[in-house]
Parts: structure tokens; C-alpha cells; sequence
């Protein structure tokens, strides 16, 4: 069964209702035991899921009820199965996964499920019926930007597609579903593919390959799923003034949100590519907070509630006249003006992921993102 959640529906629909029975841990006051199993690491978004998780674990709502503790497999799926075998038997209640794999894992968790734990996937999917998943509609995240593109060009252009880790599932799932979009247009021809492993400075060092081959001038757009911002940056390098950008269909790093704001946008830090351009873009967001969210859930079922296995989150997509800068980045101020970028004095790293919102975690904001603390 799958489950899709929208924000405005969030509270309501996604969880059914509390039994009321209070486990055993909670009788005897108790803290759950909550190990986060990640497999990559090194990137803006995956320290800010890990930030998030943490600061919802500090929330008042939680920090009675859990104790967490972190591994990393390094990629490494068969370490991360031994992982968590190894977290089964310390006790877990709870395991959280941003699995190395969706099907490698199976008889792990398959293990953790027999023993009673809480399995739940965020970003990324297990295959094993007993897992709980939250995830992005991938395909969807896919598509919604490879369409954006194709109407922006009015069906006739060369597009460069940058792909993400090869292997994966979600990279698999979203470059399947982006060229079923661009074949639907005899006139939008694909004339490369960057393979850029979700890392700014891989697709920098593989989009010069293709450059050194193939002009800025050949290229009318670009559907990329991480390396917006520093593709912005090299077109900045060539010099191709504002105006004349390349459209693209992006993630949603605050580099590339900041590039978006109107050419000329007054803001602290900014500077070289890291400025407002009035960029041409969609900015798609699968956002970090899903490591946190999943959290929140598990406690809930090991406290008693029912829930699909997997819950699908819809596609948050920000064109460039959507963009709103935030001032201070509370959840307060996200969740009343729906602002959406931060200033680069505050967030210096361009690459790190704007899409911090959720309606269901209230008190995580920017604080949680960038310290893994809630806020005051």
C-alpha cells in the first residue's frame, strides 16, 4: 500500500489513530533505543537529515522517550546489514535507515522485524514488506522538472542531463522517468549525460570534460539533479551574462535558490556565483526533514499507532517567481510567510538544502538543519 502525504492534509491523513497503550519501556520510564543506520555520507544533505533527526530527537516532545545513537556503512551494504544485526542485538526499538541499497538489506531487517523493532527507510526504500518507508515520489520529482524544462524551450533544445550516484535506486528512477518525458518530444534532443554523483565538485570536474568538447552554445538546458549552483557559477566563468543562463530543472540547494531571487536582491554575504541572477529554474525539493519525520512515526508506532508501510511525499517545486528569503529561519516564520531561501552570511555553503519546512515538526528550523538543535 502506498500512502501519498501533502502538507495541507499532513496532520489529518497521515496517521491513523493511537491505540492508547503505553509500551513497556514507557511504563517503567524507559527511553527507546534508537540507532540512525546511514550508508553515504559527506554530502550538505545527508549531515542535514542527520542535524534534523537529531534536533526532533532533543524536541520536547521526544527527548524523554528516545536515546539515539549514529553508524555509518560508508556506501557498504553488506557492513550495513552487519550493522544492523549488531543494533538488533544492542536492544533497538527503533531503526532509522538510509539504506546502500533497496533489496541488499532484506534479510537484516527481515531479522530486526522478527525481533519486534521498528524499521523505517527515509529517502530511499527497502524492499522487505515488514519495512516502513518514507520517501519522495522520485518519478515524479523526475518529471515535474523534465516537463518544466520542455515547456520552457517550447519543446526544442539540447539538453545536458546530470545524474546523481549511479546504482541507486532514486537515480535510477528518476533518470528513467525524466528521458520518458524528453522522447515524448521529437525536437528536445538529449546530446549528453554527466554522471555527478550528487556531489558540486564532481559534476564541476565532469561538466568540464564535456565542455572542453561541446560549447555553452550548444546547450539550450539542463535537467541536473545536484550542481545546479555550481553549473550557475561556470556559466558565470564563461561569461554568459545573467539574461542569457541556461534554463534548469534543479534541486534545491541554497546556492541554487539564492542564484533564483531577482537579479540585483539586496542580501547579506552575497557575492561571485553566490548572488542573485534571476535565475531560470524550477527547484525540486526532497527535502532533509524526512530523516526527522520518520522518526516522529516510528515513535509513534512503537507507542501504538497503525501506519502504511509506505509514505510517499509529495513534489515540492519552486519556480524562480516563488522564491522567498528568509530572515531568521524559524519554524515560526517558515510556517507564516513560506519563505524558502536563506542569506549566504547564514548559510555559507551553497550547497546546502534550502527545503528544511515541514508542517509536522514544529521547532525544527534552521537551528536543526545547520546545529541539530530545535529552536528555543
Amino acid at each position: 500500500m502506498r500512502y501519498r502525504r501533502t502538507y495541507a492534509s499532513a496532520l489529518l491523513a497521515a496517521l491513523a489513530m493511537l491505540t492508547g497503550h503505553a509500551t513497556q519501556a514507557d511504563a517503567q520510564g524507559e527511553k527507546h533505543k534508537v540507532y540512525l543506520s546511514l550508508s553515504i555520507t559527506g554530502n550538505d544533505w545527508m549531515k542535514q537529515a542527520e542535524n534534523m533527526i537529531r534536533a526532533q530527537a532533543a524536541s520536547s516532545g521526544l527527548r524523554d522517550k528516545v536515546d539515539l545513537e549514529v553508524q555509518v556503512s560508508g556506501g557498504d551494504a553488506q557492513k550495513q546489514s552487519q550493522q544492523i544485526n549488531a543494533m538488533v542485538q544492542a536492544g533497538a526499538k527503533i531503526i532509522l535507515v538510509y539504506p546502500a541499497s533497496e533489496t541488499l538489506l532484506n534479510r537484516a531487517v527481515k531479522t530486526a522485524c522478527d525481533k519486534g523493532v521498528v524499521v523505517m527507510a527515509f529517502a530511499a526504500s527497502i524492499s522487505e514488506p515488514c519495512a516502513h518507508n518514507i520517501n519522495s515520489d522520485q518519478s515524479d520529482w523526475a518529471r515535474v522538472g523534465a516537463q518544466w524544462l520542455v515547456d520552457t524551450l517550447k519543446g526544442k533544445g539540447n539538453i545536458v542531463m546530470v545524474t546523481g550516484a549511479t546504482g541507486l535506486g532514486v537515480d535510477t528512477e528518476r533518470n528513467k522517468a525524466a528521458k520518458e518525458i524528453f522522447d515524448k518530444y521529437p525536437d528536445i534532443k538529449v546530446v549528453a549525460t554527466v554522471i555527478g554523483m550528487w556531489n558540486d565538485t564532481i559534476v564541476r570536474s565532469e561538466m568540464s570534460k564535456l565542455l572542453a568538447t561541446r560549447s555553452w552554445d550548444t546547450i539550450d538546458g539542463l535537467w541536473v539533479q545536484e550542481g545546479c549552483y555550481t553549473l550557475g557559477a561556470m556559466q558565470d566563468e564563461a561569461g554568459i551574462p545573467d539574461d542569457k543562463k541556461k534554463a534548469m530543472s534543479c534541486s534545491a540547494s541554497n546556492g541554487d535558490r539564492v542564484q533564483m531571487l531577482p537579479s540585483g536582491t539586496s542580501m547579506e554575504g552575497a557575492g561571485g556565483a553566490y548572488r542573485p541572477m534571476g535565475y531560470p529554474a524550477i527547484s525540486l525539493a526532497s527535502g532533509p526533514y524526512m530523516g526527522a519525520l520518520a522518526l516522529k512515526y516510528a515513535v509513534q508506532i512503537v507507542e501504538g499507532a497503525t501506519m502504511p508501510h509506505d509514505i510517499i511525499m509529495a513534489t515540492d517545486a519552486v519556480t524562480s517567481d516563488k522564491i522567498k528569503l528568509c530572515e531568521d529561519g524559524t519554524w515560526a516564520e517558515m510556517d507564516k510567510t513560506k519563505c524558502n531561501v536563506f542569506k549566504p552570511s547564514v548559510v555559507t555553503s551553497a550547497a546546502w538544502y534550502s527545503p528544511i519546512y515541514s508542517l509536522e515538526l514544529p521547532g525544527i528550523g534552521l537551528e536543526a538543519a545547520l546545529k541539530g538543535v530545535p529552536d528555543n
